[in-house]
């Protein structure tokens, strides 16, 4: 209950709308308590004593009071409606906002699809609570009070009698709550997992269909639906079987006041009128205990839902700006790694155990190893996406925790292996970094990634319109234009994770004779799958089960061999004479 009030507090930049819909609530309510009583005075003293201007005085207001309730049920819709839609959209940002500063090793564990979930139909079941549920719910105890005064008021002594089965009713409630509340938790878990598989198959659906595994891909998602559906069966049969519990309770109440009214009625004690209206109280008496009960139903749901939003907001940011960091004034390149370690969350074992090296400004550091080595653990801490266990990430003798991520990244061009791009065009994709940059400068990045000729073999050149992810491209072109996204910032510092592995070997000659040119005083860091690359290197790091066994150049290792020759023959293929 405390994460849905917490949503609640989101109305508060909606609160003229908010309390507008409550004082219409509050309003109709009060219209709703007045209606019987004018009832009562239409049978009593206009049809009773067979007086037709009252009848007609007091039939004219009913219908006034109808005029009244119509209007501000309607702002009370509209107001409600109005504050929830706005909160449920600051709810959405903060939640995506949030995603994206969370840090990698969030990502790391979190399923895409129950994110999905969370984002859209977590929220919009909050929304629900805070746009119609909170609403009914004060609703209904203003009426359930309101109308037990009254009730008392009327007739004391058959009041009390009516009230009894408050009791019962709310014990039935409290039960509901307290059983099927926790399982609307386990619905969204589901819906989630569900997701989870659609998701998966969705981005997959290439890898589905090479291998022709559409019959186990349906059977997996189709028992993902299957446990969604028993689970939702189960709520809907213990709802079922406790709402008819309460409307018995609730008939209880009514045979007792026809009973015990109409006996009053007959010894003269009691009119005709005013029992008409005490019926009618006890109709609003019942009304919002049935009221309570649906919402409680969507309490407990919405609470599961509330509980699952702000697991992602209030999980931990691992790497922020520390207090006090500082702008990285503009960098010469210099990195170096200071006995540094490093433990991926549930990794089990560490990825990197006291490492160090140095790489002098304008160098090409080339990273080899076995798969597993720690090779793209080395760049990622570089632009800090995790924090070292141990030791320190310097850059120009700057210890990268020392200043903001924001100047730090700007001053890295990044290219990983899977190459991803976004819905738009080609120009789009390149100027993600520089949104403000010219078309001469984004022209200029794609000549040097070997990138401009099939751009503008395209129908529509830079304004070519990408599929999702860039699937209407090879992934060579897509590599190509990562490169280009990534040397548009002028890095000093670039990191080439495998960035020419999906490129035959004369595109790959092109883009390495054009970043030769572009390297030129700044400083590389490549992990690469080919021989070219390994000689051309200034600095190589040779790493296995996260140390490093050995650096240098290619001719000082080549010189000791050793472990350098095993990895260049059982990684390359490569004879260790063919490498001198």
């Amino acid at each position: 209950m405390r994460d849905l009030w917490r949503s609640a507090g989101y109305l508060r930049a909606y609160w003229r709308s908010a309390l507008g819909a409550l004082f219409s609530m509050l309003l109709v309510t009060g219209v709703n308590l007045a209606v019987p009583r004018a009832l009562q005075a239409v049978i009593d003293g206009g049809v009773g004593a067979r007086d037709m201007q009252v009848t007609l005085s007091f039939s004219g207001l009913l219908l006034g009071l109808a005029a009244v309730r119509s209007l501000f049920s309607f702002l009370q819709g509209y107001l409600a409606e109005r504050a929830s839609q706005g909160a449920a959209y600051d709810m959405r940002n903060a939640i995506f906002g949030h995603i994206a500063t969370l840090s990698f090793s969030y990502h790391d564990k979190a399923q895409t699809g129950q994110l999905m979930t969370r984002v859209t139909s977590d929220v919009d079941t909050v929304r629900n609570f805070t746009g119609n549920g909170l609403l009914q719910f004060v609703n209904a105890i203003v009426m359930l009070v309101g109308s037990a005064a009254v009730l008392l008021a009327t007739n004391w002594r058959l009041a009390l009698i009516v009230l009894l089965m408050i009791p019962g009713v709310l014990l039935v409630f409290v039960y509901f709550f307290r059983t099927v509340g926790p399982r609307f938790r386990l619905v969204a878990q589901k819906l989630g997992n569900l997701n989870t598989v659609l998701q998966e198959n969705l981005a997959g659906v290439r890898v589905v269909k090479a291998f022709a595994r559409e019959p186990f891909e349906q059977q997996r998602y189709q028992a993902a639906n299957d446990d969604l559906l028993s689970e939702s069966l189960w709520i809907v049969q213990r709802s079922a079987s406790t709402f008819p519990l309460v409307f018995f309770i609730a008939n209880l109440g009514t045979l007792a006041v026809a009973w015990l009214g109409g006996r009053d009625v007959i010894a003269g004690t009691m009119s005709v009128g005013e029992l008409v209206a005490f019926n009618t109280y006890l109709a609003f008496l019942l009304m919002p205990i049935f009221i309570l009960g649906g919402t409680i139903a969507q309490i407990t749901q919405s609470a599961a839902s509330a509980r699952r939003v702000f697991e992602v907001l209030d999980a931990p940011v691992e790497v922020l700006d520390t207090a006090g960091a500082i702008e990285l004034p503009p960098v010469r390149g210099r990195v170096a790694f200071e006995a540094v370690s490093f433990e991926y969350a549930g990794g089990g074992r560490p990825s990197l155990s006291d490492v160090s090296f140095v790489a002098e400004p304008g160098q090409t550091i080339a990273i080899l190893g076995p798969t597993g080595a720690g090779k793209s653990t080395i760049i990622n801490l570089i632009p800090r996406f995790y924090d070292v266990t141990a030791g320190h990430v310097t850059i120009d003798g700057i210890d990268v925790r020392d200043v903001t991520l924001a100047s730090l990244r700007r001053q890295i061009g990044i290219v990983l292996q899977e190459s991803t791009l976004f819905s738009g065009t080609i120009r789009e994709n390149i100027a993600f970094g520089r949104p403000d940059a010219s078309d001469a400068q984004i022209a200029a990045v794609a000549q040097a990634a070997q990138a401009h000729d099939f751009i503008t073999s395209l129908p529509d050149g830079y304004a070519t319109v990408v599929g999702e992810r860039g699937v209407t491209l090879s992934g060579g072109q897509r590599q190509r234009l990562a490169i280009a996204r990534a040397l548009l910032l002028d890095p000093r510092i670039l990191i080439l994770d495998d960035s020419t592995s999906a490129v035959d070997a004369e595109t790959e000659f092109q883009i390495q004779q054009a970043l030769r040119g572009l390297m030129q005083g700044r400083t590389a860091f490549v992990i690469a799958q080919r021989l070219s690359t390994v000689r051309d290197a200034d600095h190589i790091l040779l790493l296995d089960n996260g140390r490093l066994i050995a650096q240098g150049s290619h001719a000082e290792l080549i010189e000791d061999c050793g472990p350098y020759c095993e990895l260049i023959e059982s990684v390359f293929g490569a004879e260790p004479q063919v490498v001198l």
